[in-house]
């Protein structure tokens, strides 16, 4: 297995113990999705190996963001610590994002 898991109280609590690379990406995110479909938790946390994940972990964890957005299972995520991410560079997103129409653009 490339995750270590755990459910407990109605939440699965993933852990990706090192970068995902080209070779392990998918691999990881249909363990998840598997244990999801499974247990059908409450809600998924999800672990990252670094404060600053490769691109190929970010790529399953959007994988894995998306299949939990269809089932209506909240996601988060934590850092190797288990501290929240740092914010994005820029500085905090807005508290209310603005809902687009899929394709919708602001500026016109």
């Amino acid at each position: 297995m490339v995750i270590t898991h755990q459910l407990a109280e109605g939440v699965l609590y993933v852990r990706i113990p090192r970068e995902l690379d080209v070779g392990n990406r998918a691999a990881a995110a249909l363990e998840i999705e598997a244990l999801v479909h499974a247990h059908r938790p409450g809600r998924v946390e999800v672990r990252l190996p670094s404060h600053h994940p490769s691109p190929m972990t970010f790529g399953a964890l959007a994988r894995v963001h998306r299949m939990c957005q269809s089932l209506g299972v909240p996601l988060a995520t934590t850092g190797p610590d288990g501290e929240a991410p740092p914010e994005p560079v820029g500085g905090a997103l807005p508290d209310r994002a603005h809902q687009l129409e899929h394709g919708a653009r602001r500026d016109h």
